[in-house]
């Protein structure tokens, strides 16, 4: 699609060599929008048939206690466990915990980039929003989805997070049966037009999940100025390959290291339909999100100020006309070349001055958790009106 190659021209000018798929490639590509999860999909028809208000306290105790506290009339769910709990052969869990600890590193300004380059650019693949837009997403208010996204991610990058039985991992595989459910309904559904967008909630769109929260994010914290050694983003990668996998994506549609990932990206954003009416409806809604952040004082004039910070940063991940498409006014990028310079100082002081990341970490983490909680308390009415 043209459009959709126009979008990944400033991605495809970053990638050395030729990122294009082949004829073989491409059908793989095509042929996995047709693919989901099995073994979700299989814990999924077990709750439908149990029912849900007596599947979901099974589907906790598991998680909590393991495959060995469920019974034998229970062997999807038993099954989904004892696989999940298995480390895949090519795990490492010091890259894994590397990984984590880069993004602990990033600060507020690594979840305003995942915020503005993973979750609202994101919204120019207008057949994924189709998933947002038929379970009434849009009408639940931008808030929730990045208050819960933020959670599962400061989860997911805890040390230790990802360890088996760990909170990371538990929410993944929480996260993971959600979608399953969402696939279910959807496929069910008279609303939704598979001759087009293939099986809801797919492996393609499972891969585009993962690649904005790994690849996207990397490359978004590069794009401002911070400067991360290529050990520690491939480690970041690491860390991903395993969420991913925890979360049902295919082995083939991921990779280990950032170069592969860029290249995965490219090939999964020219395939992806070019923006509509969703992404504009989307977009305008998590735009007014911070307008109803519960802010401890002067919360109109931050509400503002960081409504103003997250378009110009926007701006920068998308250019003129990904603003247009994405149905936002237009904005100078004054926020991310403003804090170029100082955060291409800090990074690099990281880097080079003994002992300093230790404590830089503890008070970047500080930071990423002290706005989840900013943003977990409820939204002001405000909001409310603001997000439909």
């Amino acid at each position: 699609m043209p459009r959709s190659r126009a979008l990944a021209a400033r991605l495809r000018r970053t990638i050395p060599g030729d990122p294009e798929p082949s004829p073989a490639e491409w059908q793989a590509l095509g042929e996995a929008h047709w693919r989901a999860d099995p073994l979700a999909d299989a814990v999924v028809e077990w709750m439908q048939g149990l029912g849900m208000d007596r599947a979901w306290p099974r589907v906790e105790l598991g998680l909590a206690q393991g495959e060995a506290a469920l019974g034998p009339s229970e062997q999807a769910l038993r099954d989904y466990l004892r696989v999940t709990s298995a480390a895949p052969a090519w795990l490492d869990d010091a890259r894994v915990q590397r990984g984590a600890q880069v993004l602990q590193s990033t600060g507020m300004h690594g979840m305003m980039v995942l915020r503005d380059a993973g979750l609202m650019a994101g919204y120019q693949a207008s057949a994924i929003n189709q998933t947002l837009v038929q379970t009434g997403a849009l009408h639940n208010g931008a808030h929730k989805r990045v208050s819960e996204t933020a959670a599962w991610w400061l989860d997911c990058t805890a040390d230790g997070g990802m360890a088996r039985g760990a909170p990371g991992h538990r929410q993944t595989l929480r996260v993971r049966l959600v979608h399953a459910l969402v696939r279910h309904r959807l496929r069910h559904s008279p609303q939704w037009d598979a001759d087009w967008l293939g099986l809801p909630i797919n492996q393609v769109d499972m891969q585009a999940t993962y690649l904005a929260f790994s690849a996207v994010q990397l490359l978004g914290l590069r794009m401002t100025g911070m400067l991360i050694g290529q050990t520690d983003a491939d480690a970041v990668m690491h860390l991903w390959r395993h969420i991913g996998w925890l979360m049902g994506v295919e082995e083939g549609l991921m990779c280990d290291d950032e170069a592969s990932g860029r290249v995965l990206l490219y090939r999964n954003i020219i395939g992806q339909a070019p923006p509509d009416h969703t992404s504009a409806a989307l977009a305008r809604a998590l735009m007014d999100e911070p307008l109803g952040r519960p802010y401890p004082w002067a919360q109109a004039l931050r509400g503002r100020i960081d409504r103003e910070r997250h378009l110009s940063l926007v701006r920068w991940f998308v250019g003129a006309q990904g603003m247009r498409d994405l149905g936002l006014p237009p904005r100078a990028p004054w926020y991310p070349l403003m804090l170029m310079a100082p955060t291409a100082l800090g990074s690099m002081a990281l880097r080079v001055v003994p002992g300093l990341e230790a404590p830089w970490r503890a008070v970047a983490r500080w930071q990423q958790t002290r706005f989840h909680a900013q943003l977990h308390r409820p939204p002001s009415p405000a909001q409310g009106r603001r997000s439909r």
